[in-house]
């Protein structure tokens, strides 16, 4: 009973104060306030499911409310410069002072630890290089397209309206425009939104084929033939999957396709759309290779796609079937299982998917070994904020750069961690029009190109100060990482680059020719993983 005194009490002072108010009419200032706490008592106490509101009527609320704010209470007092996630405070603010235009210098030395396990590092030169600015762009599609497009090393992942709010979507893309690098428009469609403001565009494509889909939901090449002749469509991406949610469709209930995304999408206004976790144009490495071929015809633009690399031997599967069929994607986007920006299911978030670093080495080696590398770009998304990180993906087998997070918050994204709600507290993943009004596009796209002219600038004055004149010349050796015991070594070491063709002669090469000899351009998963191997073992 002790638990509920208060409830009790408010019971029998709403009582007193009741039978005693004529007498003294003040008491009724008493009563207005514990009739209330009396009602929400009852309810508490006799309908509610909570537990705890049942045992503690009206005081338990508390404990909610506290809970409610604890995300706020966590990332404003306690939180410290690197301790936050999914991007610490030190890369927050680096990205809302690049964006803002203003000084992004640190006193008084780092706040990092330099001795702890996994902190990274490069090495300066005492002859240092100024590396010129047209090391800043790069080519892609030159040998395969009528239209090669001269990209940013960094530029904007992909985010789809209907996960960003309007506004979002045309500041980044008119930032986009601004500082002369792409938007890709994530798997929603090519939206009026995308469209709006003219920067260029990298058109992407998933399983639901959303904006050139059949009312069934397979690939419409007709209609893909009319809208990727748009001039701003400089690049087309096949998403396999990505880092936030690898091989997991994506279900938008019908209360958000409105009037706009179901336009966007090609999809029934007010009707739930299932995007499947695979695609029904190709179920074969061979099949892939040639989808992106047939793409990359009819468009005469650079065609490529994009992953988050899970099984070995599927992706050493393309490789094979790029030899097989001797061609190549124009490009390949490698995401990392800490990628991410909207919502997914939890497990897959935290357990599915390689780590970005691993994942480039492996895609790196792999197009290495198999004789591939020099035909294939390949672009490194997931947690790129900084001039630094660039470097690193770089180092570690990259040619460019995406970025989604830190482009949200060159915007306005506060890390809110609310993107699954709709009830973005900055209007930048909400599809709510009165928040989403928040965006001052004028403002943000000026914000967006900023951030980007100070990063790039920061990435190729890290690269001069290592001593080199070109971001072509970093290699994983020039990155250090400390290890458990103590000491350090290079990505080099950690990661040992393969010699090319390697694995076409046979050589024997640990991690990697095993799942070689075991991949087939005509199957992603290895005899015996698939459906009719498990089906034979069975029988047997």
């Amino acid at each position: 009973m002790a638990r509920r005194v208060f409830f009790w009490v408010s019971i029998g002072g709403s009582l007193i104060t009741l039978v005693f108010s004529s007498f003294w009419p003040t008491l009724l200032w008493l009563f207005v306030f514990l009739v209330p706490y009396t009602l929400v008592g009852l309810y508490d106490l006799f309908w509610t499911s909570h537990n705890i509101l049942q045992n503690y009527p009206v005081i338990g609320h508390i404990r909610y409310a506290l809970e409610f704010i604890s995300p706020e209470i966590h990332q404003y007092f306690i939180e410290s410069n690197q301790s936050g996630r999914p991007f610490n405070r030190e890369i927050r603010s680096l990205v809302y002072s690049r964006a803002k235009g203003k000084s992004d210098t640190q006193p008084f030395g780092t706040q990092f630890d330099q001795t702890e396990c996994g902190y990274h590092r490069a090495n300066h030169s005492l002859a240092p290089k100024k590396v010129n600015a047209s090391y800043g762009k790069i080519v892609l599609g030159e040998h395969t397209c009528a239209q090669p497009y001269h990209a940013s090393r960094l530029n904007i992942s992909g985010m789809s309206f209907g996960a960003l709010s309007a506004n979002a979507i045309k500041a980044m893309n008119a930032g986009a425009r601004r500082g002369g690098f792409a938007h890709n428009t994530g798997e929603g469609g090519l939206s009026r939104h995308h469209l709006a403001e003219g920067g260029d565009l990298v058109w992407q494509i998933g399983t639901g084929y959303f904006g050139c889909r059949t009312q069934e939901g397979s690939f419409d090449e007709e209609v893909f033939t009319e809208k990727v002749k748009h001039e701003a469509v400089k690049m087309v991406e096949v998403k396999l999957s990505q880092g936030a949610k690898p091989s997991h469709g994506g279900v938008l209930p019908a209360i958000k396709v409105s009037k706009e995304i179901a336009e966007a999408r090609g999809v029934p206004e007010g009707v739930t759309v299932m995007s499947p976790p695979a695609h029904s144009a190709f179920s074969t490495p061979r099949e892939l290779i040639l989808f992106i071929d047939h793409l990359r015809r009819i468009s005469g633009k650079p065609v490529g796609f994009k992953l988050c690399p899970g099984n070995r031997v599927e992706f050493m599967g393309i490789c094979k079937a790029m030899l097989e069929t001797g061609v190549a994607p124009d490009f390949i986007t490698v995401d990392g299982a800490e990628g991410g920006t909207g919502a997914a299911p939890v497990e897959y978030t935290d357990r599915l998917g390689m780590p970005s670093n691993e994942a480039l080495v492996f895609v790196h080696n792999s197009l290495v070994g198999a004789g591939l590398r020099e035909r294939v770009t390949i672009i490194a998304s997931a947690k790129v904020a900084s001039g630094f990180d660039m470097v690193t993906k770089i180092a570690l087998g990259a040619d460019m750069c995406n970025s989604a997070r830190a482009m949200m918050f060159a915007v306005g994204c506060i890390q809110a961690l609310k993107c699954n709600t709709n009830h973005c507290p900055t209007g930048v993943t909400t599809q709510d029009p009165t928040r989403g009004k928040a965006i001052n596009i004028a403002d943000k796209q000026i914000r967006v190109a900023n951030y980007h002219r100070a990063t790039m600038a920061s990435f190729l004055d890290i690269v001069g100060a290592m001593g080199l004149e070109s971001p072509d010349q970093l290699s994983a050796r020039h990155i250090f990482r400390r290890l458990a015991d103590q000491t350090e070594a290079s990505y080099a070491t950690i990661y040992p680059v393969l010699e090319s063709g390697c694995l076409l002669a046979g050589d024997e090469v640990f991690g990697y020719s095993n799942h070689w000899a075991q991949a087939s351009a005509d199957e992603f998963l290895p005899f015996g993983e698939s459906g009719q191997g498990l089906l034979k073992v069975c029988l047997e």
